[in-house]
């Protein structure tokens, strides 16, 4: 695998570092962006070494890994990170095929409903839309309460909270944020609050990215091809329900991939998923 080149990006309350890797041989296939929220690009090294036979871009979203803002804003919405990786991608050239996962699925959504002439294909990978759930009510209130429990007692008690939600099988039950959660010490997590509000999952994307409403409409008439992936092993969780959601509403069958909703992980963040076959699974969308 080729080493990658780190560029920055000035852009409207941002400076957005990105990667590039070159392929190993001279290539005709189309460049292959990878993207998450709030999971930066340290996140995709694994994956990316399976694609050395066409350009890699990985970067980091504002407010993440190398990232850093500019502006106060206490939240960053799905537009703005869309905006964002709009920007990468002409600063690189489209367009791109793009494979995005968790929140970065979301983001995509919003991409291709505003640009989708710079996405020829867009594999979006469990996006965690609990607005479009049948329980959308209390999944909703749920996330909600896990914001305001972060602002109420900080990191440790609401961030156990969202491991929860995240692998709940089935349904979001009524008064969910509202019932005690385990020890955070359990998840190697603090229990005291240090003051800071600055998260960037519960602080800057939680509730923008999971309550985003997509556009629909855009997406169904959209140039881009949209696939929407869900994991084997994370039947009836979250995101995965989530990506089943869109799937349902854009007419589409999801298509399946190894392992779970970090099924592409090799060691990053101390997870390993599936990645080889994960690699393989995506390839094979990307040629179809």
């Amino acid at each position: 695998m080729t080493q990658p080149v780190t560029h920055t990006l000035d852009v409207p309350g941002a400076i957005i570092t990105y990667d590039v890797r070159e392929p190993v041989e001279k290539s005709s296939e189309t460049p292959l962006l990878l993207i998450g929220s709030p999971m930066d690009a340290s996140g995709f090294v694994t994956l990316a070494g399976h694609f050395t036979d066409r350009l890699v871009i990985t970067y980091d979203p504002r407010g993440t890994g190398r990232s850093t803002r500019t502006d106060p804003a206490p939240e960053s919405t799905p537009e703005q990170h869309a905006d964002d990786v709009r920007r990468v991608i002409e600063a690189v050239g489209g367009p791109v095929d793009l494979f995005a996962s968790s929140g970065g699925a979301v983001n995509s959504l919003a991409l291709v409903a505003a640009h989708p002439d710079l996405v020829r294909l867009l594999v979006a990978h469990e996006p965690p839309l609990v607005g479009l759930l049948p329980e959308k009510d209390d999944a909703v209130a749920a996330v909600r309460g896990i914001r305001a429990l972060y602002e109420r007692a900080g990191v440790g008690p609401a961030m156990v909270k969202f491991i929860q939600i995240v692998s709940l099988k089935g349904p979001v039950p009524p008064g969910f944020a509202d019932e005690p959660g385990p020890d955070p010490a359990a998840f190697g997590l603090p229990g005291e609050d240090d003051g800071s509000r600055d998260d960037a999952l519960l602080g800057q994307n939680l509730v923008t990215c999971c309550l985003y409403q997509p556009d629909l409409a855009a997406l169904r008439a959209a140039s881009t091809r949209i696939v929407v992936a869900v994991g084997a092993e994370s039947a009836d969780e979250i995101a995965h329900r989530g990506g089943r959601a869109v799937a349902e509403r854009l007419g589409l069958e999801p298509v399946v991939f190894p392992s779970n909703h970090a099924g592409f992980l090799g060691g990053e963040y101390g997870q390993h998923g599936d990645p080889g076959p994960f690699a393989d699974t995506l390839r094979r969308t990307l040629a179809a």
